[in-house]
């Protein structure tokens, strides 16, 4: 072996990993305002989209999830969606 690849921390310093809370905590107006307040670039905001979503889908995905964390992963991918939709 001459290599070891390990993106469990790919996004170390990526200011988008802290927005998640937006997707998972937040209604629509909430997050509005929250998004004005942090002041970020759209790329980052939509990163935080994608982290939001990717962590939702791993929740989802697995069958051990407990009920109240999956319904929180539903909540959190319709927020992404209605985010996306509206922030085009």
């Amino acid at each position: 072996m001459s290599a070891v690849l390990d993106f469990g921390c790919a996004g170390v310093g990526d200011p988008a990993c802290d927005l998640g809370i937006a997707f998972t905590r937040l209604g629509r107006r909430g997050r509005e305002v929250f998004r004005r307040a942090v002041d970020l670039d759209d790329d980052t905001w939509r990163r935080a989209r994608g982290w939001s979503a990717w962590k939702a889908a791993i929740t989802l995905a697995d069958p051990a999830s407990a009920p109240v964390r999956r319904q929180e992963s539903h909540r959190a991918l319709a927020a992404v969606l209605q985010d996306s939709a509206a922030n085009r």
